[in-house]
């Protein structure tokens, strides 16, 4: 829609219209028509400093047809796809020569006249408009709110998450309040209005999602009833990638499998242990040794969180005559986890699957065993019409279905406390349009915990997130 608009500016200055659907070309246009160096193209070659040259080049554009005042700027940035195409089609804009020209300031003093209030005002859009551009295409800031990482990441880590690594996915909820993810603050009413939602597109990046990235996603499940909200204003969650699409992953005894190789384990990834033979609360144990070695005791101090390290070392204590895993047994259904059918599935967090990751393109075939794992995919994030009147037989926008193909690529998610993590294991595959970006470091982190001088985890400043 933008691009028909520009085409009738185009027009309107004696350009043909064409023009104004070439890359690169429809910019060094508009330079010449509003009377910027024409070198300013180059600068969209740049990254980062050519979201601000496009924004720049269209603002002296259109005040060459005399859209200078502050409410045109606003929709030209806010709403380019409504307002082009109304000033293209509307018979009273008209092209009135160089904006950036002195004949032209001459002319139009008066109405570009700016008063000191005026320029507040666009200084603080522009800043806005700028934040706004960086935290959707760059880089964005993000907290850990739950233990579902410890002790890779803590609860109190302030993260860089970066948009670039996997590319930027272009808003698909655009008009939305800035710097309110899905909810505004104080009033708790919507932050987005989902009367316009555009489909999903990803930038080129620079690589794909792997085996061991930490990645921010939306939350997939906040698709259905209360939230029912568009993908990309869906909770933010932060999980390792454990599998790529086309995997074939399980778990066995608490250990992933990746195509039936074992996969390697975080360093910092803890799970739950009975210690046997101490006595008394806690074990009976130094608190300063559990506090040394990281270790959680909770659950009326019947089980302890810890990582595999941690408990090698417990080990050794003379009062201490074993550590042991708590894992599940196999064969022992959770009728929690993912896709929450213990008749078919007599899966647990400890030994699930194997199941394979949809992939684009893959052809899976419909029947009892594969129907409870696809439904979801295929319906939800694939937006089918999906109606299911056996076991055995799906109808798929109406007609009968014995096989279907993937239009997207999937992934799947733990978190590093694996008893402690809400994750695929529990509600599924992560589609590719959910990802927002890759984890990069940590620039604070703070203990709610811990007193005044110690709030600040200072070892934590500026540590960098690595994928195993």
């Amino acid at each position: 829609m933008p691009y028909v608009g520009l085409w009738m500016m185009f027009k309107k200055a004696g350009e043909a219209g064409w023009k104004a659907i070439i890359p690169f070309y429809a910019s060094y246009i508009m330079c010449q028509l509003s009377g910027r160096p024409t070198w300013w193209v180059a600068l969209l070659f740049i990254p980062f400093v050519n979201i601000f040259i496009v924004i720049g080049i269209y603002i002296e554009f259109i005040k060459s047809f005399g859209k200078w005042r502050l409410r045109d700027i606003v929709a030209l940035v806010l709403i380019p796809f409504i307002c082009l195409p109304k000033w293209g089609f509307d018979k009273d804009t008209k092209y009135l020569g160089r904006s950036a020209s002195d004949s032209f300031k001459e002319r139009h003093k008066a109405s570009l006249k700016k008063s000191s209030g005026r320029e507040w005002t666009e200084a603080i859009i522009f800043a806005v408009v700028a934040a706004t551009l960086i935290r959707t295409f760059f880089i964005e800031a993000y907290t850990i709110p739950t233990p579902s990482m410890e002790r890779s990441l803590l609860v109190g880590d302030f993260l860089f998450v970066s948009k670039v690594n996997y590319g930027a996915r272009t808003p698909m909820t655009p008009v939305a309040f800035p710097f309110a993810h899905h909810t505004m603050p104080l009033i708790g009413t919507k932050a987005y209005w989902d009367g316009l939602e555009l489909p999903y597109y990803r930038l080129p990046g620079l690589s794909d999602v792997k085996k061991g990235d930490v990645v921010v996603f939306n939350y997939p499940m906040e698709a259905d009833s209360p939230f029912n909200r568009p993908v990309d204003k869906r909770e933010n969650y932060i999980k390792r990638c454990q599998g790529t699409p086309g995997d074939t992953l399980s778990v066995v005894n608490s250990q992933v499998f990746v195509n039936g190789k074992a996969a390697e384990n975080p360093p910092e990834s803890q799970t739950q242990y009975t210690i046997v033979n101490a006595s008394a609360a806690a074990y009976g144990l130094n608190p300063k040794l559990l506090e040394d070695l990281h270790i959680s005791i909770y659950e009326g101090d019947t089980l302890a969180t810890m990582t595999k390290a941690s408990a090698a070392t417990l080990g050794t204590y003379p009062d201490v005559k074993a550590v042991n895993p708590v894992i599940a047994t196999k064969g022992m259904a959770d009728g929690q986890t993912f896709p929450q059918d213990p008749q078919h599935y007599k899966w647990n967090a400890d030994n699930y699957g194997p199941v394979i990751i949809p992939k684009k393109g893959w052809t899976v075939k419909l029947d009892s065993l594969t129907i409870p794992i696809y439904y979801r995919a295929i319906k939800v994030y694939e937006g089918n019409q999906v109606e299911q009147k056996d076991k055995n037989t799906l109808y798929i926008n109406g007609a009968k279905a014995d096989t279907y193909t993937f239009k997207m690529n999937y992934y799947w998610m733990m978190g590093d406390n694996r008893h402690d993590s809400l994750d695929s294991r529990y509600w599924g595959f992560v589609p590719e349009d959910h990802i927002v970006g890759k984890a990069l470091f940590v620039w604070m982190s703070w203990d709610d915990n811990a007193s005044f001088i110690h709030k600040i985890r200072w070892s934590r400043l500026f540590m960098p997130i690595h994928a195993y």
